[in-house]
C-alpha cells in the first residue's frame, strides 16, 4: 500500500521550483506519495549551468530558459507564490501574498541567495557596461558580447568563497573567453586576473593539476587566497585582500560572482542550526531529514549537504530523499544514504571539459567507475556537458525520471 492510497492523501509541499524542487517533486509524484504542491514565484525557469556557456559566448541565452508552467512535472500543482516563513509546530507555510498552506511533509529546495550587497560597490558595478557575471541570467547574456568584442585591457574574474552554489563555475567563462581571444589573436593584448579565495584552483589534487595547466597555458595571473572586498565603479577599480593584505586592481571588465547564503526566512523560521552563519536548513547530510522536525526535509543548495554544492549533485540527493520519505511514511527507518557526490564540469576551452566528480571526502567518484582518468580534459566531456546534459535536464531530470 502506498501512502497516497489512504482516505486522506499525504500533503507534500515543496518550497522552490528550481532543479532540486522540480526533480524531487517529479520523483515524489512518480512514487505516488500523495498530493504534491510546488511553491515558486518565478514565471521563467533557468538552467543555471548554461549561464557559464552564455557568458563565455558558447551558447545563446534563449537555450537556458523555459516557461515555468512548461516544466512543472505532470500531476504536480504549481502555486505561484513565495515562502515568507515556516511554522514547524503547526506544519504551515506562510506566503508572501498573505496566504498560507498546510503540509504533512515539507521539502525545502529554496536555493541560495546571491548577496551582492555584501561587497561594497558591487551592485553598482554590475549596473555599468563593464560589470558582468555568469551567476545571473541577464548579466550572463550581457557578458557574452562584452567579452567577445574586447580587444585589449584588463579583465578580472572573481570566485566567491564557500559556501556557494557551484562556486568554481566562476572559472568557466574565463577559460572560454581566453580561448576565444587566443583564436582571434588578441590574447597577448588582454591582461586576465583571476581572484581565487583558496590556495589552489579547486581543492582536489588531480583536478588542480588539470586547471593549473590551463591557467598557465592561457597566461592567467592568479591571486590565490584573495577575495573581492570592495568595488569602485566610477574609477573602475577593485580591492582584493585577505587579512591585512590589500591590493587594488584597475579593470576594463569585471566578471564577479557575489557571496552567497541561504534565504533569510530559513533561519527566521528556526530551521537552521543556531551556530550556522549562513542559515542553511539543518538536515542530516546523508538522509536529508531535519534534525529536529522529522516531517521536514531539504536538499540542494539550501541544505547542509556537507559537500560542495552543485546542480549535478541533486540527482543523487533527490533519489535518496524520496526513498527515505516513502520509508518514513510507511513507518520504516530511513536507510538511503548520500555519500556527498558532487560534480563540477570545468569548460576549459570552447571544445573541452575537465569533469570533476567527487564525494564529500574529496575522493574522485567517476560516473564510469573503471574510468579513473575520466576527470582529465576531454572533448567527450564537453559533448556530454554542452549537448547531452541540457536535453536530459529539460526532458528527464525535471520530470523525476533521471
Amino acid at each position: 500500500m502506498t501512502p497516497s492510497s489512504s482516505a486522506a492523501p499525504v500533503r507534500v509541499v515543496v518550497i522552490g521550483g528550481g532543479n532540486a524542487g522540480l526533480s524531487v517533486a517529479g520523483r515524489l509524484h512518480r512514487a505516488r506519495v500523495g498530493e504534491i504542491t510546488v511553491i515558486e514565484p518565478r514565471e521563467q525557469h533557468v538552467f543555471a549551468p548554461l549561464q557559464s556557456h552564455i557568458a563565455g559566448g558558447a551558447a545563446r541565452a534563449s537555450e537556458a530558459v523555459r516557461r515555468q508552467a512548461d516544466v512543472i512535472p505532470p500531476g504536480v500543482r504549481w502555486l505561484r507564490d513565495e515562502a515568507f516563513t515556516v511554522d514547524a509546530e503547526t506544519r504551515r507555510v506562510h506566503l508572501v501574498s498573505g496566504g498560507r498552506i498546510d503540509y504533512d511533509q515539507l521539502v525545502v529546495c529554496a536555493g541560495m541567495r546571491m548577496a551582492w550587497e555584501q561587497i561594497p560597490g558591487l551592485t553598482e558595478a554590475m549596473a555599468t557596461p563593464e560589470g558582468v557575471s555568469n551567476y545571473d541570467y541577464d548579466l550572463a547574456a550581457k557578458a557574452s558580447p562584452v567579452l567577445r568584442d574586447l580587444r585589449r585591457g584588463t579583465v578580472v574574474f572573481t570566485q566567491p568563497p564557500e559556501p556557494a552554489s557551484c562556486g568554481a563555475a566562476a572559472q568557466k567563462p574565463m577559460y572560454l573567453a581566453c580561448d576565444w581571444w587566443r583564436a582571434i589573436g588578441v590574447r597577448d593584448d588582454i591582461r586576465v586576473v583571476f581572484v581565487c579565495p583558496d590556495p589552489v584552483p579547486f581543492g582536489i589534487p588531480a583536478i588542480d593539476r588539470e586547471l593549473r595547466r590551463k591557467l598557465d597555458e592561457y597566461g592567467i595571473e592568479v591571486r590565490y587566497q584573495r577575495e573581492l572586498t570592495n568595488v569602485d565603479a566610477d574609477s573602475r577599480t577593485i580591492e582584493i585582500g585577505h587579512g591585512e593584505a590589500r591590493e587594488t586592481i584597475a579593470y576594463d571588465v569585471l566578471h564577479a560572482v557575489p557571496p552567497q547564503r541561504a534565504p533569510e526566512w530559513i533561519a527566521g523560521s528556526g530551521l537552521s542550526a543556531s551556530d550556522d552563519p549562513h542559515g542553511f536548513v539543518d538536515v542530516d547530510p546523508e538522509t536529508f531529514q531535519h534534525v529536529r522536525h522529522p516531517e521536514i526535509w531539504a536538499l540542494g543548495d539550501a541544505a547542509t549537504v556537507a559537500t560542495r554544492r552543485s546542480g549535478g549533485a541533486i540527482r543523487q540527493q533527490a533519489k535518496a530523499l524520496v526513498k527515505n520519505m516513502t520509508a518514513v511514511l510507511a513507518g520504516r527507518t530511513p536507510t538511503a544514504r548520500y555519500n556527498g557526490y558532487s560534480v563540477v564540469p570545468f569548460t576549459v576551452s570552447r571544445g573541452t571539459v575537465v569533469f570533476a566528480e567527487f564525494d564529500r571526502a574529496g575522493r574522485l567518484q567517476p560516473t564510469i567507475p573503471f574510468w579513473r582518468s575520466l576527470y582529465r580534459e576531454r572533448r567527450l566531456s564537453w559533448i556530454a556537458d554542452r549537448r547531452v546534459l541540457p536535453w536530459v535536464y529539460w526532458h528527464l531530470i525535471l520530470r523525476g525520471r533521471a
